[in-house]
């Protein structure tokens, strides 16, 4: 049994060396209901303060070492609405390695169709947003826990604290998105250990809301998430979710060559809203069930009209 274990910690760990950065690809329960996690550009994009706390991975009985990831994140409109902040810190772990990373951002709204229509009519901004972030990434990994003996490589254990940059594009216009981002264009150049390399993901994302007649009460969402990592096969998600009334809402995804996802959430009073998430791997991955629960508080008029 703990030969298993030991064998299953070095698959995590091969994992980790080809995927890491922060966290892992966020589940699509994360980055459609929080883009900003993924995006700095999305900083502001709301027209009040959204606060988000996400666990992801909690529970998991599958295997000791499972993924995991706890974050907490807030962005808001500045007063002249085309600046925005925001902040956040992300925890993962999978097997023997941890990862905390703490960032700030700022974000700039160039509004593409200000002086396209007679100032008494209502329309939707069409604006592109660019982000940047700046932060710093903690990494650990107990590799001497592993009990590998005569490999120099793991006879000692990982300790590095690396600053980060990241930059986001976003382009909005009516119900269409689409959006990039590099989460850390310097890797672990700045790192204070020599011994550490970290993949440099790019992500593209795009989608749009079907609202089914004028008064919104039944929205349909598809939504694709692309993600580019050098030594990792290119990853595709599809997903759709469908929010009824502004009351409750419910989803699916498909991660290529990786899991199943599906979601549930309601909304309270027009605030506050809770999902729950489950992503089920396929038989290509041993990473088997994830439970997964995202809170979201929004100020102002709240996701009344979300």
């Amino acid at each position: 049994m703990m030969k298993n274990r030991k064998y299953f910690l070095l698959f995590l760990l091969s994992c980790t060396l080809t995927i890491c950065f922060g966290q892992q690809t966020p589940t699509f329960t994360e980055y459609n209901y929080n883009p900003f996690i993924i995006n700095s550009a999305y900083a502001g994009v709301l027209d009040g303060t959204e606060i988000t706390l996400s666990n992801i991975g909690f529970g998991s009985q599958d295997f000791q070492g499972a993924p995991s990831s706890l974050s907490f994140t807030l962005n808001t409109p500045l007063r002249n609405e085309k600046m925005g902040l925001g902040g956040g810190i992300i925890r993962d772990e999978i097997g023997v390695t941890k990862s905390t990373q703490l960032f700030a951002a700022y974000s700039y709204k160039v509004f593409l169709n200000e002086n396209s229509y007679p100032y008494w009519k209502l329309y939707d901004h069409s604006f592109i947003s660019f982000g940047l972030t700046a932060g710093a990434l903690i990494y650990d990994q107990d590799l001497v826990s592993l009990g590998i003996q005569n490999d120099p490589n793991f006879a000692t254990n990982i300790n590095s604290t690396s600053p980060t940059v990241g930059i986001g594009v976003l382009f909005g216009q009516g119900n269409f998105f689409a959006g990039a981002s590099i989460p850390n264009v310097i890797g672990e150049s700045l790192s204070n250990q020599d011994n550490l390399e970290l993949s440099n993901p790019i992500y593209a994302y795009t989608g749009y809301n079907f609202a089914t007649n004028r008064f919104a009460e039944y929205i349909i969402k598809p939504s694709l998430l692309f993600k580019y990592e050098q030594g990792a096969p290119f990853q595709v998600d599809l997903n759709l979710s469908m929010s009824v009334k502004n009351i409750f809402e419910v989803g699916a995804g498909y991660r290529t060559s990786n899991s199943f996802s599906a979601l549930a959430g309601f909304y309270v009073l027009k605030n506050l809203r809770f999902l729950y998430s489950y992503s089920q791997a396929t038989t290509n991955s041993p990473l088997g069930s994830t439970h997964g629960i995202i809170i979201s508080y929004k100020t102002g008029i709240g996701y009344k009209k979300s």
